[in-house]
């Protein structure tokens, strides 16, 4: 990671929020702490010809952060990630732009939701199956985030946010994450929850599409006082 990465992380971080276990209230002990951000790039970086970073990994071990622009595209798109830090109960860092962001979450949802879900959670369950054929188990820490994920989706697609906090769920899916669920029974909890989102598309609360237009105003206003902001400094 190069120097201006973490001076962008540093000094122009909007949200940071705690993902993984902690905010699934799946924490184990010894769990990491993983923690996910938003930061705007000052406008005048954006002159020059080669852009600021579209992501940062670090600089401290478990953190990952979005520039706003590529953030806002991934959320307008339902990737998961992206979307449970906008609905993370775990708030460590939040600045008035920040707040702004979090204030028009629900215009980066859509049923798109129920497509971009789905494929994550079928692309994870067939690299688990290969693991099954290969290595004789599935690496169940997966397996329980898969299924995680599905709950999430389904709970979205219902109701019109996201589940973050899993913990009514969190019994069977730590036995999951032991490896004490048989693989028929993974199996049918997978094939429920991918009936119950499906069944929940008729009725879903979920816009057919994202607000864009509304994304794309709030962006446009943090790249206008951005103008004025200094480059990064050493």
């Amino acid at each position: 990671m190069d120097d201006l990465g973490v001076r962008l992380v540093r000094d122009h971080t909007i949200l940071s929020v705690v993902v993984g276990s902690r905010a699934y209230g799946l924490a184990v002990d010894g769990s990491d702490v993983d923690r996910r951000g938003v930061f705007v790039a000052p406008t005048p970086l954006f002159w020059r010809f080669d852009k600021p970073p579209t992501h940062v990994d670090g600089p401290e071990p478990e953190r990952f952060s979005w520039e706003a622009e590529r953030f806002c595209t991934l959320a307008l798109d339902a990737n998961p990630t992206v979307l449970e830090c906008l609905w993370s109960p775990l708030v460590e860092r939040i600045t008035p732009a920040g707040e702004e962001l979090r204030g028009l979450r629900d215009a980066f949802l859509s049923l798109r939701a129920h497509r971009t879900f789905m494929r994550y959670a079928d692309s994870q369950f067939r690299k688990l199956e290969g693991d099954l054929r290969n290595r004789g188990e599935p690496r169940w820490k997966h397996v329980m985030h898969m299924l995680r994920l599905m709950l999430s989706g389904t709970h979205l697609v219902r109701y019109g946010e996201p589940l973050v906090d899993v913990g009514e769920h969190r019994d069977a899916l730590l036995a999951v994450r032991r490896g004490e669920m048989p693989w028929d029974g993974i199996d049918r909890w997978r094939a429920d929850l991918t009936a119950a989102m499906g069944k929940a598309l008729a009725a879903s609360p979920l816009p057919p599409e994202p607000d864009r237009a509304r994304v794309e105003e709030w962006l446009i206003s943090v790249r206008r006082r951005g103008v004025e902001w200094s480059f990064p400094t050493a």
